[in-house]
């Protein structure tokens, strides 16, 4: 991460039914009842414009969206992201939760939907002005298990509706992107109970903030 931010940046990453958002609503509970300002936000639709996209993303069915159309979107919903809400938050010394952020669209459009990884990695920072996280805690999971929890929802995800062999690569690209940066990614156990991943998730946010 750049020094200009005061803050701490936390995301959040995993396949399809991982627990992310059980996870960061707990964390958010837990650091703000401790007296810290915490921002809680995801990707795609963290802001008003984001919202249209996710929608876009996600929900729309009238037509289909081409791999490239789909990256773009996605930078286009991280770029205003980052200007009207990360950045800011991080200027004022708050702790940003993010759920999701460059390392999905490596994983999701790279790997899984066969683009240049390299090049991916140059835009994404072009998209976030070179931000990266302090900390990426990435919830890993059977892609057959996630798929099982996800599809419980009663609302429709575009990705969600993918073969187990897209979600197959999501995770590899995961696992290989925590191997090549062991001191910001964290893997942890998604199979376990809650309670477990919560402790392993909030070990690694108290040794950041020790550090802080």
């Amino acid at each position: 991460m750049k020094k200009r931010n005061k803050g701490l940046f936390v995301t959040f990453e995993g396949g399809e039914g991982a627990g992310k958002t059980t996870l960061i609503n707990r964390v958010y509970d837990v650091l703000t009842a401790k007296g810290h300002s915490v921002v809680r936000t995801l990707e795609p639709g963290g802001t008003s414009l984001g919202k249209e996209v996710r929608d876009l993303l996600l929900h729309q069915k009238k037509s289909p969206i081409c791999r490239q159309s789909e990256l773009f979107l996605y930078l286009a919903d991280r770029a205003q992201h980052v200007q009207e809400l990360i950045l800011p938050a991080l200027e004022e010394g708050k702790i940003v939760l993010c759920d999701r952020f460059n390392d999905s669209t490596l994983a999701y459009q790279g790997v899984a939907r066969s683009l240049n990884v390299d090049l991916l990695r140059g835009l994404c920072l072009a998209a976030t002005d070179g931000l990266v996280p302090n900390l990426t805690l990435y919830l890993d999971l059977d892609p057959k298990v996630g798929l099982s929890r996800a599809k419980q929802k009663n609302t429709y995800d575009r990705l969600e509706e993918e073969n187990l062999s897209f979600h197959t690569k999501v995770r590899e690209a995961f696992l290989s992107l925590a191997k090549d940066e062991p001191n910001r990614f964290h893997v942890i156990d998604a199979s376990k109970d809650v309670d477990s991943v919560y402790t392993a998730a909030m070990g690694e946010i108290n040794d950041l903030l020790c550090l802080k």
